[in-house]
């Protein structure tokens, strides 16, 4: 038997602890059900801590399949140009299927976000396309969640050196380490309950925001003016949801946002990002967009526009958006003042929308609609699904009635 790669400065008690919230808190992972692992090779420690937690629920069959960052980088190097146009479409049809016969997935973060920095843009895209495309049919059942699904991450080397450049290599895994940990509640000697009482409090802001029936928000501060109209019969969902298949479950691992979807043909004004976006190797700076009749009709970026603009040729549905989320400024991950270059950490330390595809979830009874209803009530279709932050200690927000009057939600970025 083959032992698991060492790196010493991974506290492994809190691993295990982190390994244990993905099963029980993220998942639900019920007895008999069958979980499908994507994950880093350098993730390796933490899926088999996930494994044999799933196994101790009851899991019917655990299957792992792992990314090698040397390996992706070597097909831009070395790779026929065709083969930027491909991706392996048999293998995300039959995560589809297994996504229909009821498998839990389960997804570990931590690819270094710069890996593809320094390659050929236009093969990123191109490959990046291909890919949408093809993990479509897969995409379709986790974004209408048919099935309890999660996202947690592990501090690979190559993404805590981005983190903490200064430091050497085992320090920044240490640190970025420690700040996943506390991120993700499994800092603490009981984070199962930790994790509930956070779920209460979320549930709290979405029957609020619910009971309200906002049409719209409306986001002001500096560089920004800006009206996100709602779906209509939106519902806000935060923390842990119910699945279509019954399955209460956390889908990210840390999460601080209640979101809900706009309607794709009524948002208008300007905004600009708070935080950069990392988005295939590329940051992304210092974005400033326009919209009219909930389309994007101009995009600048000091740095990384081309890349961006590439992002909104992806499809009609690139320039509309599928989410709108609100955090508040004072939440952990703002508090670290940490930029880890990952959407699922930045995403929770800012108020943020989403370019793209909506969750058909944000809507009463959504498990019941068909993607044409979804589409007749405002939700967005998009090959993408990409966040970036808008929120800040400046930004202010209000909800906006149905008969135009405004009702304070956030000041100075926090919960009124």
């Amino acid at each position: 038997m083959t032992s698991s790669p060492r790196i010493p400065s991974v506290d492994p008690v809190k691993l295990d602890r982190l390994a244990e919230v993905a099963v029980k808190i993220g998942l639900q992972l019920q007895p008999g059900q069958d979980l499908l692992i994507t994950a880093p090779l350098a993730a390796l420690p933490l899926v088999r801590r996930i494994t044999e937690h799933a196994y101790k629920a009851g899991a019917g069959l655990v299957t792992s399949l792992y990314s090698d960052e040397e390996a992706t980088v070597m097909r831009y190097r070395n790779a026929p140009d065709d083969s930027f146009d491909r991706s392996v479409g048999w293998l995300y049809e039959g995560m589809a299927k297994a996504f229909s016969a009821n498998t839990a997935r389960l997804a570990v973060a931590g690819d270094n976000p710069m890996l593809l920095a320094s390659e050929d843009p236009e093969k990123v895209s191109r490959a990046n396309k291909a890919q949408s495309k093809a993990y479509q049919p897969a995409l379709e059942k986790i974004a209408g969640f048919d099935i309890n699904w999660n996202i947690v991450s592990y501090p690979n080397p190559s993404w805590a050196k981005q983190v903490f450049p200064d430091q050497e290599p085992e320090v920044a895994v240490t640190m970025l380490a420690d700040a996943i940990f506390a991120a993700s509640r499994v800092d603490i000697d009981d984070p199962v309950s930790a994790w509930q009482e956070h779920n209460a409090a979320l549930r709290k802001r979405t029957e609020w925001l619910n009971a309200r029936t906002f049409s719209a928000l409306h986001f002001t501060g500096p560089g920004t003016d800006l009206t996100v109209g709602l779906a209509d019969e939106h519902e806000w969902h935060g923390g842990a949801s119910v699945a279509k298949n019954g399955i209460t479950c956390n889908p990210n691992i840390p999460t601080e946002e209640v979101f809900t979807t706009p309607h794709a043909l009524r948002v208008d004004g300007h905004v600009s990002s708070t935080k950069p976006l990392s988005h295939q190797g590329t940051l992304i700076e210092n974005i400033k967009v326009r919209f009219e009749d909930g389309k994007i009709v101009e995009a600048k970026a000091t740095r990384g526009e081309e890349v961006f603009n590439k992002v909104l040729g992806t499809d009609e549905g690139a320039r509309r958006l599928g989410e709108v989320a609100l955090v508040p400024h004072s939440s952990p991950i703002s508090a670290s003042g940490l930029l880890f270059f990952n959407t699922l950490f930045d995403e929770n330390a800012a108020s943020h929308i989403a370019l793209g595809q909506c969750y058909s979830k944000c809507f009463i009874n959504g498990g019941e609609l068909s993607p044409g209803e979804v589409a007749a009530r405002g939700g967005n279709r998009s090959l993408i699904h990409i966040d970036w932050m808008i929120g800040s200690g400046e930004i202010d927000v209000d909800g906006i009635n149905k008969d135009g009057s405004p009702v304070p939600v956030m000041r100075k970025g926090e919960w009124v």
